[in-house]
């Protein structure tokens, strides 16, 4: 299988990735010279780019790329987590609307799945029952964008409904563009146009022809799947969508894969994900590095440009508590109180009232919240007060461990929560939902056994405690 992968994860992956069979194409200079990759501009079977907070990546694949790969990420990287999307993007369904508002409809794909139709796309007289394509809009969002402007993709080209032919503007060689647009007119299925995609310049007539059949053939299946099935239902297959989060330990890993290519800092891909003036002085520091400069000397003097941008006790950081679907909870600004060490501690106060989930106390605003845990931990233990200091209880909450950037605390929750009362009774929480994330693939195996063995620790600790 092929992979195209770009971003500041690149070269740790294209590492992972060439170990396990993958050939890359579309490379990077850098990543060309880095693996001696020949030029190899053929279409991948997965497309891996940064996400926008830097926090991981995103990949788009057909099924077996994206699957294969999920895999490999799962057997290398301790904490990584992995969303695979419900919908098919470019996905062709025969959906059943279920809702509407004033500008859109609501329609029903999966079991679970119910994406949004703009009403103007519906023609008048319609059904209740119509053929939709997921649009490459929205990609991950829980309610997908749909549109019934049907389009057949492929590798060299697109069929679509209206019945023209054009050509990408990519391709600027006017002698190509026009040879391209009079084989798409002989070549175009009845009813249909065809519109061929930059790699189609450089391939011979017979491997266009080929395509062609074969998109014609996925019309054939389409109009005939759509006559017999029942809403809703996936008529033709489009790629697959994976977000994935690489917490504290996946980042070291892929440290540790970048190093055995090319001279990488301790916590490069930390430092990379915070941006910025950090972000800069990491990549002058590797550059140093790469003209052979003293190891020690130049983490020092990068240490030394980077200390300020970093909280220091008294400073006051966002908490992003970021669950395993992938949504994040911003719990409220956080004062630093201790940073030693590799030890955290810091304070927030409860702004709402409402009630402790597992504590069986109320909250109210005015309390005071005091979270502990250490850089590597797989922990962070909150004790509860009110404003007259009396201690409600205490939650250890299971998380990676947490990375301390610029402007925030960032973690991922693992689920599970062991809460202690004030009257010294202990409840475990949620172990149903870090189950639930295992037989969903989010997280692998490893990763669940060792959550629930830390969770089996701190059960035991607490009697004594």
């Amino acid at each position: 299988m092929k992979a195209k992968v770009r971003g500041i994860y690149a070269t740790a992956l294209t590492r992972l990735l060439l170990e396990n069979g993958f050939q890359i194409v579309q490379s990077s200079q850098a990543i060309k010279t880095r693996f001696n990759i020949p030029e190899n501009n053929a279409p991948p079977d997965i497309k891996i780019k940064d996400r926008y907070d830097l926090q991981g990546i995103v990949a788009l694949g057909t099924a077996e790329a994206v699957n294969v790969f999920q895999r490999i990420i799962h057997a290398s990287l301790e904490d990584a987590v992995t969303r695979k999307w419900d919908a098919s993007v470019d996905g062709i369904y025969k959906g059943k609307i279920v809702g509407e508002n004033d500008e859109a409809v609501h329609v029903q794909i999966g079991n679970d799945l119910v994406g949004v139709l703009l009403k103007q796309e519906i023609q008048k007289g319609s059904q209740d029952e119509l053929i939709v394509q997921v649009e490459r809009l929205r990609i991950g969002r829980k309610n997908p964008a749909l549109t019934t402007q049907i389009k057949i993709v492929g590798e060299y080209a697109i069929l679509t409904r209206n019945g023209r032919v054009g050509v990408s503007l990519k391709i600027r060689d006017l002698n190509v563009r026009a040879q391209l647009y009079a084989l798409g007119k002989s070549l175009a299925p009845n009813g249909w146009g065809i519109i061929w995609r930059e790699p189609a310049a450089n391939k011979p007539k017979e491997t266009l022809e080929n395509e062609i059949v074969k998109l014609a053939e996925k019309v054939d299946s389409l109009d005939d799947k759509a006559a017999s099935a029942s809403a809703p239902a996936l008529l033709v297959e489009g790629l697959h969508f994976m977000n994935v989060e690489f917490p504290h330990a996946s980042k070291n890993g892929l440290d540790m894969l970048r190093a055995s290519v090319t001279p990488t800092i301790n916590g490069h891909h930390f430092y990379k994900s915070c941006g910025g003036k950090v972000s800069a002085a990491l990549e002058m520091a590797e550059k140093l590095l790469e003209k052979g400069q003293s190891r020690d000397e130049v983490e020092e003097l990068f240490k030394t440009q980077i200390r300020y941008e970093f909280p220091e006790e008294g400073s006051t950081v966002d908490v992003e508590h970021v669950k395993l679907g992938g949504a994040v909870f911003h719990l409220g600004q956080a004062t630093i109180e201790a940073l030693n060490n590799g030890e955290i501690k810091y304070t927030r106060e409860i702004k709402a009232d409402g009630f402790y989930d597992g504590l069986g106390t109320a909250k109210e605003a005015g309390d005071k919240a005091v979270s502990e845990t250490r850089l590597g931990e797989w922990q962070i233990t909150t004790k509860y007060f009110s404003k007259n200091g009396e201690w409600k209880g205490t939650y250890v909450n299971l998380n990676t461990p947490v990375e301390l950037y610029p402007q925030s605390l960032r973690y991922v929750d693992l689920e599970i929560d062991i809460c202690v009362n004030s009257k010294g009774e202990v409840k475990v929480l949620d172990v149903e939902k870090l189950e639930k994330a295992l037989t969903k693939g989010v997280i692998s195996g490893k990763l669940f056994e060792k959550i629930k063995a830390e969770a089996d620790k701190i059960l035991n600790r607490l009697p004594t405690a």
